[in-house]
């Protein structure tokens, strides 16, 4: 996977826009972010899970999903190497931390869809 299938991903999700911060691309939904480009370095992608969201997903693949450092790892930030994830799990771990950011309302449009 290359960064832009990670923000065409991204981005696929009802409301997401793209934005920056610390000189990262990440992506928002209602102002909130849900994932990001380019952390640790241009060969990752993050997104936020919660903390027992993100031992499932690196148990279960620990080639694609690492645990990043200090508390935000702590905190469920869980770092996602590009090359090593298939697009349906990035879907995935996307739209989990999507709909815990996303109002109320693009959660109930994705459930009809």
């Amino acid at each position: 996977m290359k960064a832009a299938d990670f923000r065409r991903i991204a981005l696929s999700m009802p409301g997401a826009s793209e934005s920056a911060h610390m000189d990262h691309p990440d992506f928002r939904v209602g102002g909130k972010i849900f994932a990001t480009l380019g952390y640790p370095n241009k060969h990752y992608g993050m997104v936020v899970l919660s903390p027992e969201e993100q031992e499932r997903f690196v148990k279960s693949d620990s080639a694609a999903f690492t645990s990043a450092k200090g508390g935000w790892g702590l905190r469920g930030s869980t770092c996602v190497r590009l090359e090593d994830i298939d697009a349906p799990t990035l879907q995935r771990a996307v739209e989990i931390e999507w709909r815990k950011r996303a109002p109320k309302r693009l959660i109930k449009q994705q459930t009809e869809q």
